[in-house]
């Protein structure tokens, strides 16, 4: 029978995953590095469990696994060892990451991961589901699209793991693609998007989109940006902040992305997609996902949501809602 595992599982986003599956009823176990957490927590779902780090001899730990799906970040000290590890083992790879570099490894291993008939699929959760959808949708709304701008709205706070995160992120730089190829914009400039509400300041920012936006429409000029609001990008010591927001605070707080894709006539379609907030939804997307790649929806290599579930992923999680604004 196929296994998933699901590492990290004793985090924040990892135990929401963990308690769906089990409701799902998937054949899963769980996994990470510190025995006393995993133990209650497998205790508590019935299920088995194995502690092991994101080293070099993680293959070793997963015998008997058909599909991994990583939550454990930062993902830059987890992915690249949890990814060697499932290639050689044969093991088909999912994460949540949204942080840029970890789509660039997983491009560099794509003909590593092809040739072992691995799937390396980073991106299953809110970065990248949503947004990946809603770009192949808008893309699917000019003629000859040739340019793609991409604008997430982070409401409300942010998990101790995310925050983390976004340390990696920041640190990527200001990237955007540029006649297909990433390149660094330091000189990028805030601009305007409409999320429904009237526009708003958004500020450059590189995510996991401008890797998977790429792949997923073709589309040769890509820029990422970010309106923040609230304490959505906290400072100071990290370590004091709590697991993540409470279940009435993610209820208070829905999550939206904004796209827009220049024809080559100049048209511009621009579309909004609403979810419920991204950390309600990233464990329902997540263990979908991995229950479709389960039953066999999958490519070798690298790949993204959309290349293996189709442009309308993000909208078989429940609450989601693309609503299409007017041409320019």
């Amino acid at each position: 029978m196929s296994t998933l595992l699901i590492y990290g599982a004793t985090g924040y986003t990892g135990r929401m995953a963990a308690e769906h599956a089990k409701a799902l009823g998937l054949n899963f176990e769980i996994g990470g590095r510190s025995h006393s957490p995993l133990a209650t927590l497998a205790a508590y779902l019935d299920v088995p469990f194995r502690v092991f780090d994101a080293g070099p001899d993680a293959e070793n730990a997963l015998s008997g696994i058909t599909v991994l799906l990583n939550f454990a970040g930062p993902f830059a000290q987890t992915a690249e060892a949890l990814m060697r590890a499932c290639i050689k083992a044969g093991i088909d790879y999912l994460d949540i990451t949204a942080e840029i570099n970890v789509y660039r490894l997983a491009e560099t291993l794509h003909v590593e991961a092809a040739r072992a008939q691995t799937l390396l699929l980073p991106g299953v959760g809110w970065d990248v589901v949503p947004t990946d959808s809603l770009a192949v949708h808008v893309a699917q709304r000019v003629q000859q699209p040739r340019a793609l701008n991409i604008a997430l709205q982070v409401p409300g706070s942010m998990s101790r793991g995310s925050a983390r995160s976004v340390s990696e992120i920041i640190g990527a730089g200001v990237l955007a693609r540029v006649d297909g190829e990433l390149v660094a914009t330091p000189e990028a400039q805030p601009r305007h998007f409409d999320f429904g509400e009237g526009p708003v300041l958004c500020a450059p920012l590189s995510f996991g989109d401008l890797v998977t936006g790429w792949h997923s429409t073709g589309i040769p000029d890509i820029a990422m940006f970010v309106h923040l609001s609230g304490d959505a990008f906290p400072e100071g010591d990290l370590s004091l902040l709590p697991d993540g927001p409470t279940a009435e605070e993610r209820d208070g707080h829905r999550a939206r992305a904004a796209v827009e894709v220049t024809g080559a006539d100049g048209v511009i379609a621009r579309s909004v997609i609403e979810t419920m907030n991204g950390y309600s939804f990233t464990p329902l997307a997540a263990v979908e996902a991995a229950r479709r790649v389960l039953n066999g929806e999958r490519r070798p290599g690298f790949a993204t949501p959309a290349q293996v579930f189709g442009g309308g992923f993000a909208q078989s999680i429940a609450g989601t809602v693309i609503t299409d604004l007017q041409d320019r």
